[in-house]
């Protein structure tokens, strides 16, 4: 059962005002803001940040779309309006570091914010998180999860895009449980099928659905857990296993409510 203890959020303005400068903005995101299932990602990953006393704020109600669907489906002009706004708000704020847990907004913020004079050191959750296990800072004696075997399926914007494969293996390999992959998984890894803006469209013709294909794939490991680290696979994913009737014996949980269920948080 998920933890519902309070947590204070920092946010940037009322942290700035009292004279104090974070190490970190956590960028939660649209997918963290509106969606009701990643609102627990975002809760869970709060929680690490709380855990472990870290330097940190959210922008609150400043934050708005990095623009990366818009520019993924073609409207160049509309991102680079969203894009340069976040550029003058981190200017304000003197954004230095920036914490993402969606691989969308840490690959825009990474490889395409520079073109616009936005220059930020960019990391995804599961790469902070991954210092904390090499660290030794986080250990996860847990046995919470000691009988799941747990298959990670790799979002193409950190893999592919990115080459981060590490981070998220080494992280669930912290947590004891058994871990199992698919037969196509890192570089070779099936997307989901939302990315590049196809999360907004109707599906193009064809035999099957690509989530459909993956959720399948992941099935057939044997997997109790099938554990996700972006907001367009957690959706994929879970309504994969709704299409194959599984969605009661097999979970799709995110890696940040996997260590913070590790960590009881």
């Amino acid at each position: 059962m998920e933890n519902t203890k309070k947590i204070d959020v920092p946010v940037m303005a009322e942290v700035f005002a009292k004279g104090e400068r974070p190490e970190y903005l956590f960028w939660v995101g649209c997918a963290g803001a509106f969606d009701d299932r990643y609102k627990k990602v975002a809760r869970a990953f709060t929680k690490i940040l709380t855990h472990f006393s870290t330097s940190y704020a959210v922008l609150g109600t400043e934050e708005t779309c990095t623009g990366d669907p818009a520019r993924r489906a073609g409207n160049e002009m509309l991102y680079q309006m969203q894009a340069l706004t976040n550029i003058e708000t981190f200017k304000n704020y003197e954004v230095k570091k920036i914490l993402t847990i969606c691989p969308h907004c840490f690959n825009i913020f990474k490889n395409d914010y520079p073109d616009l004079g936005g220059n930020y050191e960019v990391i995804h959750y599961t790469q902070f998180l991954q210092d904390l296990v090499k660290s030794g800072k986080l250990k996860m004696d847990s046995k919470v999860f000691n009988d799941k075997k747990i298959t990670f399926h790799d979002p193409c914007y950190l893999g592919r895009a990115n080459s981060e494969y590490d981070a998220p293996r080494d992280v669930l390999n912290a947590i004891p449980s058994t871990k199992v992959e698919m037969h196509r998984n890192k570089s070779f890894a099936l997307c989901c099928g939302a990315g590049g803006g196809q999360m907004f469209k109707e599906a193009e013709p064809g035999t099957k659905e690509i989530f459909i294909e993956r959720t399948e794939e992941a099935i057939e490991t044997g997997a109790n857990i099938i554990a996700t680290s972006c907001p367009f696979c957690m959706t994929m994913v879970t309504d994969g296993l709704k299409y194959k009737n599984k969605e009661e014996e097999i979970f799709n949980l995110d890696i940040a409510e996997l260590v913070a269920t590790s960590l009881d948080l």
